[in-house]
């Protein structure tokens, strides 16, 4: 069973070896494990003896500094090469120098500008020189040993100093206690300064540490974002899951993309060694000797080999490694710094460079507090929209209406940020059975974000758990729905312009009017006129105005034609002067009306506003869930929202969309409406022609950026909107995202036309079946009168045939016209048709038969 992760890392070195033919060719290393107590020197040297004579040819020392001395005056007696980890002494030391690793760490202390600073250590543990620093930096320290039972009064006597500054010189496996008392006395906040010694600061749990703005640096020795490290993790992890079958070995590899210095340090000395073994192999013949803590006989062997060992450079975990008098002197060390979302890089310490900062200003910054803000949105067009393309990491990954006013606010107010998405992908509302928060409201009352920022409005309850800076933006409630569609056209759509009742009315006024004329110009004496003034025998008086006469007056009058009929006396001319005006009211009334109702596309919209909305229920609406569009018709205490609510509620969960986009496909969909923001409505319905708003605003609110209960950048983000708003940034940044002429549609305007819409036939056709059908009518009228007529003179020729007859008999001297055999009615028909097509320009023709 391993152990530790130290074990682990040396038994897969030693497996990888054995299967890399390239190093050791026709090798195998065989290895034992010893395990040891800390505080039984006397077993651990009797073990060393027991490994020397079965005949090893190195021993791979535990860190523990009291072991670590016994270890090495064996191993020196007897030539044999101990490969140390720790800054002590060994024949070999793969730990870095400790005398560079104390220039680094005074390097960056003056570099920190430190005037006053204290230390914490351990009474048989430490890195740093002590006595070499304090000797290097000429400051003001405060130097105090501790252990698990004075962590805490040290801490309370360094804040009670206001010591800010504090160097961590303790054991790794000591340092979650340390932390647990600084949360504790509250000493994590931004004032705050720890340097770690140790080269483990990504192990630590520094959840609670990053959201509180406190400096903690460090430096580091394996660089786990290079490849070639990333590889040997991975396969690491599968070794420890499938060779050993261990899926969850004691080991402190909790996830093998984090590894301890000490397992690292523990794979490069097995490498070290290999290299080194490998070129005494090439120049001299390797004996095993079983050699004996009591003869103390040296192994022949065994200072070539520590010289060929010293004598290796190589790139292992921990980097470039090499060797003078058995300690290491070439290795680089990452200086690293917690920047509230995790552990990052900021420098780099070198023996022969020394110290370079990469981010200066994550140590020194034009305001006094040193931070990087943790800000959580939500996705929402086009507040906040994502590339998802690989080549975009970070920031980068955002953009929209809210990440360039984030933008432009870290640049006013002097922050640094990243921005990341909420989990739950909810705004935040509250739970009205539980009582618990969700969204980007329940991150900030649990201090795991700084900043949420997104179309996220400023409400009472929200108010009351969190803290937002002054609205960048002002808006209201409305209704989105889908465009009505037009209203067809009709056949007889030219009768529009008036209604069914007018067109009766005008009706009857006609034969009315029609009749009145008749009778009134029957009763007046003037309308009456002899018919032949010279025949003084026969003296025969006639009136124009006869029935059909009468109403042919009417038709032309209201037709606006010039009739053939004046009337004489004063009644008929009163009669026909109130018809004329009646005439010209009513045609022009339609005129006017018929180029508005045949040019103009008429809608039909079924509701108007959300009381038509609440009082149908054919169409279905809803709103965003645990949104404060959601929020506001739950708590409303107007009756028509109230109503709303109830049936929102009711039809749960198809009434509310997880996100405005599923909102807009229900919309396009038809028969659902969806209540949303105003500016968020603005935005889609100038990129859809085919939504609509309904109706005004519902109620009128706020945009603003949400923090923590409390929190010190309130105030300064808010005198930043301000700033931004007077100079008029926001509304360009407006226009940029909403009004984006190569994004928006064009949309049809009815105030506005340019010129009037072509009339089709189905607008108009209506005419052309009325001309069709006065033709057909007056076809069969004349049809109808020529059939009378037939018949008429067929009788009449009865009569001249019997008179004829009549002239014969008594043998009269008088002549009678001829008359021709009769004919059948339709061939009299042809006739007629044939003459007129015949002689269409001829206005006579002879009699035919029609006598």
């Amino acid at each position: 069973m391993v152990k530790n992760g130290a074990e682990l890392a040396f038994r897969y070195a030693i497996h990888r070896l054995n299967r890399d033919s390239s190093l050791l060719p026709e090798t195998i290393i065989e290895y034992d494990v010893e395990y040891v107590n800390q505080l039984d020197s006397f077993e651990t040297v009797q073990k060393i003896c027991k490994l020397i004579h079965s005949g090893v040819q190195a021993v791979f020392c535990p860190t523990d500094s009291t072991l670590a001395t016994h270890i090495h005056s064996i191993c020196d007696a007897l030539d044999i090469p101990d490969i140390g980890r720790s800054p002590h002494d060994f024949s070999i030391n793969i730990y870095p120098s400790r005398q560079f690793v104390n220039q680094a760490f005074i390097d960056l202390i003056n570099y920190l500008n430190w005037t006053r600073f204290g230390i914490l250590h351990e009474k048989k543990y430490g890195i740093v020189d002590m006595h070499q620093l304090t000797r290097s930096v000429q400051v003001e320290i405060f130097m105090r040993q501790v252990s698990l039972a004075t962590y805490l009064s040290t801490l309370k006597e360094f804040k009670e100093k206001e010591i800010h500054n504090i160097v961590v010189d303790t054991n790794s496996e000591k340092i979650g206690v340390l932390l647990k008392n600084i949360l504790k006395l509250k000493m994590n906040e931004y004032k705050y300064h720890y340097l770690f010694t140790s080269f483990d600061l990504e192990t630590f749990d520094l959840e609670d540490f990053k959201y509180n703005y406190v400096n903690i640096t460090s430096f580091r020795l394996v660089n786990r974002g290079d490849v070639v490290v990333k590889d040997i993790l991975k396969d690491l992890a599968y070794y420890d899951q499938n060779i050993l079958k261990q899926n969850n070995s004691g080991s402190n590899l909790k996830k093998f993309s984090m590894i301890e210095s000490e397992s690292a340090l523990m794979f490069d000395s097995i490498y070290i060694f290999a290299i080194g073994l490998q070129t005494l192999d090439q120049s001299h013949t390797i004996y095993i000797s079983n050699l004996t803590c009591d003869a103390e006989i040296p192994w022949n062997g065994g200072l070539s080999l520590i010289n060929y060992i010293n004598s290796v450079e190589w790139k292992g975990l921990t980097g470039p490694i090499q060797f003078k008098e058995g300690e290491r002197v070439q290795f680089k060390l990452d200086l690293v710094k917690l920047k509230q979302h995790s552990v990052v890089k900021v420098g780099e310490w070198t023996p022969h460079g020394h110290l370079n900062i990469t981010e200066p200003t994550m140590f020194f910054d034009s305001g006094s507090i040193n931070v990087t803000l943790v800000v959580i949105t939500i996705l929402e067009t086009p507040y906040v929209m994502m590339h998802y393309e690989k080549n975009f990491t970070g920031n980068e990954r955002f953009y929209g209406f809210c990440v360039d006013i984030l933008e432009t606010i870290s640049h006013e107010v002097g922050f640094d940020y990243i921005l990341d998405l909420v989990p739950d992908r909810k705004y935040g509302a509250k739970d009205s059975k539980t009582g618990e928060w969700n969204g980007m409201v329940s991150q900030l009352m649990k201090n795991k974000a700084d900043l949420a920022v997104g179309s996220m409005t400023i409400t009472y309850a929200r108010e009351s758990v969190i803290d937002f800076t002054k609205p960048f933006m002002n808006l209201g409630i409305s209704i989105l729905f889908k465009v009505p569609a037009s209203e067809p056209a009709r056949l007889f759509s030219f009768m529009n312009p008036l209604a069914f009742e007018i067109w009766v009315y005008v009706i009857i006024a006609y034969f009315l009017v029609s009749i009145c004329i008749y009778i009134v110009g029957r009763l007046s004496p003037i309308e009456w006129r002899c018919i032949h003034l010279c025949n003084f025998d026969h003296i025969t008086i006639g009136n124009q105005f006869s029935l059909t006469d009468s109403f042919w007056f009417t038709i032309e009058t209201l037709m606006q034609q010039s009739p053939d009929i004046f009337p004489r006396a004063i009644s008929t001319r009163i009669i026909s002067s109130i018809w004329g005006f009646f005439s010209i009211i009513i045609v022009a009334s339609y005129t006017a009306n018929l180029a508005a109702f045949l040019t103009t596309e008429r809608m039909i919209n079924p509701i108007e506003n959300a009381e038509d909305l609440s009082s149908q229920t054919e169409i279905s609406y809803g709103s965003l869930e645990s949104g404060s569009t959601m929020t506001f018709f739950r708590d409303s205490m107007i009756e028509t929202y109230k109503k709303m609510w109830r049936s929102m509620d009711n039809k749960r969960p198809s009434a509310f969309t997880t996100t405005y986009e599923d909102g807009i496909k229900r919309v396009n969909k038809g028969n659902y409406a969806f209540l949303m923001e105003s500016t968020m409505l603005d935005y889609i319905i100038q990129r859809d022609c085919n939504l609509t708003q309904i109706g005004g605003l519902l109620d009128t609110k706020g945009y603003g950026i949400a923090t923590p209960k409390g929190s010190p950048w309130r105030d300064k983000i808010s005198l930043a909107i301000l700033e931004l708003q007077e100079k008029g940034e926001i509304q360009m940044l407006y226009d940029k995202w909403w009004k984006n002429s190569d994004e928006t549609c064009n949309r049809k305007s009815n105030s506005k036309q340019s010129k009037a819409n072509s009339l089709g036939l189905e607008s108009i056709g209506g005419v052309f079946v009325v001309l069709l059908a006065g033709i057909f009518v007056a076809g069969m009228v004349s049809f109808l009168e020529f059939w009378i007529y037939f018949h008429g003179n067929k009788k009449y020729r009865q009569v001249l045939s019997e008179i004829n007859q009549i002239s014969q008999t008594v043998d009269l001297d008088n002549k009678w016209k001829y008359l021709q055999p009769r004919r059948s009615f339709w061939i009299e028909v042809l006739e007629e048709l044939r003459f007129a097509s015949w002689c269409m320009n001829k206005p006579k023709r002879p009699e035919l038969n029609r006598i």
